[in-house]
Order: structure tokens, then sequence, then C-alpha cells
């Protein structure tokens, strides 16, 4: 048995990395595949071994969530296509907020951090020892913003890394904490700098607040996050083109009258009445008339298909000359259409080898970027170094580290070129076709 689940709380390769090995751990799974980009995963299993509940709760005690995914027969596609749309719009438009608003208080945090290093003018109040606290106290002000709309990488990171389940979130969430709580304790020392007159005290931890990085961190995988929500949003309008071939409505011969219904109510056997211009709704055999059908939508011929009597006719196609009476042999998702779009759905969701290998490498690179992290600061305080500069260290290998270009851009370029291939006529059967031409 093979069923659809949709699943939240993945922020990176190791997130899907964690679910797909939580739920193979489950007794009667054949295979499993966990697509990132679409927050949605496949499993092929054997039901009588095992369950969805079964399989919900080991995605949750992985430290996620999973629904199964609920279809119902309709215009020959799935149901989940059109929410998924608006779920991706929506996606969208609160990753555009949550990237302006990080780009808006960055840019100043930025300024006044770097601008006394590079010789840039800054505001008199901000300038000299006797304002070193105001100007700290004015970065910590404008980072708040940055952390608050991006808290979510903080709510991610954490509870993967107390479930012993670290991802590229919790890199993020431990990398920028640690420079915001750094940045206040240099804030709280330069006060009591400045209250026993100690300007040697004050101008050490005038340069060691560390809120610009926090905020920059922050806002640099928000911009990685908004281009991925950007391809998941391109990608979907693309099968959601393949959705709009088919009507809404169609007229259908009842009881010796012409009616006009719903799609979603053609039922096989009955006579369906199409004409110049219209689409056919789904798929059938000519009863009575002549005329030709444009397939390209289907086949890629540009050029018009000739029908008679027992010519077959598909669903999304339009008639462009004619007069046919259809007798209706398939519906829902049983037409031709429909197969189509689910192929498309199945060749985004299943993993490429190179994807694959990547989810290989994410699944070690937190743990190990963490140890790194760890082995670094230890060393240098052995080293007789104090510990403000071990932590220094340890959250610079954490910063450097918290872009996951592999695990990004491996299934973004599969899903994009997917979706051109979709837009262009030209579908893929599997993950493994398509990696063939998207990196080459």
């Amino acid at each position: 048995m093979k069923e659809h689940f949709d699943v939240t709380g993945m922020s990176c390769s190791a997130c899907s990395a964690r679910v797909e090995k939580a739920v193979k751990a489950l007794n009667g799974i054949d295979d499993v595949n966990v697509n990132l980009l679409k927050n949605s995963m496949v499993v092929d299993f054997d039901p009588t071994k095992t369950g969805t509940e079964q399989i919900e709760d080991a995605v949750k005690k992985a430290g996620y969530s999973a629904i199964v995914k609920s279809e119902e027969r309709g215009k020959g596609t799935t149901a989940s296509s059109k929410p998924q749309e608006d779920i991706q719009a929506e996606e969208l438009k609160n990753m555009e907020t949550r990237l302006w608003v990080s780009i808006v208080f960055s840019v100043p945090l930025m300024y006044i951090a770097m601008a006394p290093m590079v010789g840039l003018p800054s505001p008199s109040f901000l300038s000299g020892h006797q304002n070193a606290a105001v100007n700290a106290l004015t970065q910590f002000l404008l980072t708040i913003p940055v952390v608050f709309v991006n808290f979510k990488f903080f709510n991610i990171g954490f509870r993967s890394l107390f479930s012993r389940a670290p991802n590229m979130a919790s890199l993020v969430a431990i990398g920028s904490a640690a420079s915001v709580f750094f940045g206040l304790f240099a804030l709280y020392m330069m006060l009591i700098g400045l209250s026993a007159g100690n300007e040697e005290l004050v101008a050490k931890y005038a340069h060691n607040l560390y809120f610009d990085s926090a905020a920059m961190i922050l806002t640099l995988i928000t911009v990685g996050k908004y281009f991925e929500a950007r391809a998941k949003k391109r990608t979907t309008n693309a099968i959601s083109k393949l959705l709009e071939l088919v009507p809404d409505t169609a007229v259908v011969q009842r009881d010796g009258k012409d009616i006009e219904v719903s799609v979603d109510e053609i039922r096989p056997g009955e006579i369906v009445v199409l004409k110049t211009g219209q689409r056919i709704p789904v798929d059938g055999v000519v009863k009575e008339g002549t005329g030709s059908v444009d397939e390209s939508s289907l086949t890629g011929e540009s050029l018009p298909v000739e029908k008679e009597a027992d010519s077959a006719l598909s669903g999304g196609t339009l008639v462009t000359q004619g007069h046919f009476l259809m007798q209706v042999t398939k519906v829902g998702e049983d037409t031709a259409l429909a197969q189509i779009i689910k192929l498309v759905d199945e060749a985004t969701s299943s993993k490429a080898p190179v994807a694959r290998l990547a989810d290989k490498v994410s699944g070690i690179f937190v743990p190990t970027v963490i140890a790194l992290a760890v082995i670094a600061s230890v060393t240098w305080m052995l080293l007789g170094y104090s510990w403000e500069f071990a932590l220094m260290i340890g959250v610079s290998v954490l910063v450097i580290s918290c872009p996951c270009a592999l695990g990004l851009a491996t299934p973004t370029a599969i899903m994009v070129g997917s979706g051109k291939g979709a837009e262009q006529g030209i579908l893929f059967k599997s993950a493994e076709a398509s990696q063939c031409c998207c990196f080459r």
C-alpha cells in the first residue's frame, strides 16, 4: 500500500533524513520518500504489519508532525493540489514579510556596527567611548525585530536539538542565540566599565558585541528560504496550469435533454456533447460526429488530430473543429490528464541519487559541526586563552557552517527542473531521469 502524508516542521535536508530514518525503522516499511520542498512524504508499506497511525507517531517522536493527505475523486486531479497552491502562496507571502523586516533592520544595524571600522561617518550620539553603551543598546534594539520575525528557526532548531536530532535550524539557532547572549554580556560589562570609569574595559567589549552577526545569520538564511519558497510556488503553478486544462462544467445528455453539469458529476457511460472551441472534460470515445482535436497539451503534437466514430478522446484537449457526441469511459483520477499530473507529482516527490547523497551528508554534517565547535572552544581554553575568546571561536564555527548549499540546492534544482519541464510539455517519469537533465 502506498500512502501520501503532509509533513510539517522540516527546515533542511537533515530534517528530511531524520523523518525518513524514523519511518524506515518501522516494521513492514518497503520504501520512504520525503520531499523537503513540498513538505510531503510517500510511504510504501505493508498494511498488515503497520498502519498510518504508527507512521504518524514515528514522525512525531522524531520531532515533527505528519498527517495523511485527504484525496477526493473529482476533476481528474488530486484534491490536495489546489489547497497546496494556497499553502505555497501563503508561505511565500509570510516569507517575503520576514525577509523585508529582516533587511530593514539589519542594514542600519550593520552600518552602525561596521561604520567606525571602515571610516564611515556615524551619528555623534553613537560615537566615542562615552557613547559606547548607547551604541551597543541601539544595536540590540535593532536586533530584536529580526530575531522576533525569525523566531521559527529557534523553535525548530532547539526542539530538534533537545530531541537529539539536530538539523540546520539547530546551527542557526545556536549560532545566532550565542551571538545575542554574548552581545548582552558585552553590553553588561561595558556598563560596569562606564560606572567604574574603566575605559579600557569599555573599549574591549565595544568591539565584541556580535549583535550584527546574529541578525545577519537570520537575514541570510531567510533570503535562502525565500528563494526556496519561490521555487515551491513556481512548481505548484506549473502543475496548476495542467489542472486548468479541465473545464468546470460540461453538457451531458440526460433523459433526452442537454443538461450542463459539473465535471465531478459525470459518470462512465454517459454521453457528453462537445462543440468547436470547447475543452474535453473527461476521457471517452466518439459516438457520433467528426472533427479535429488539438492534443498538444498531452502529446506535444502541434497539428490537430482528426477524429471520427470510435476515436479516443482525452480530457484537457481542445476541440478545434467539428461536433461530437462522446461516450465517457474514464473520469476522475482514471483520466489520462490525471495520470500525467500524478506522474509529475510523484517525480518531484521521489529522490534522485544525488539527493539521497545530500541527505546522507547532511544527516552527519550537523552533529559533526556542533562537535567541532565544542572541540575548538575547549582547545583554545586549554591553550591558555580566555573563555570569551574560546566562545567566540566556537560561535564562529557554528556561524560559518549555517548555510547548507548542498541540502538546499539539490532538491530545489530537481524540483524546479521538473516544473519547468511540465510548463513546456516535457514530463519526467522519475527523479533519476530529471537528474540527468537538471545537472547537465
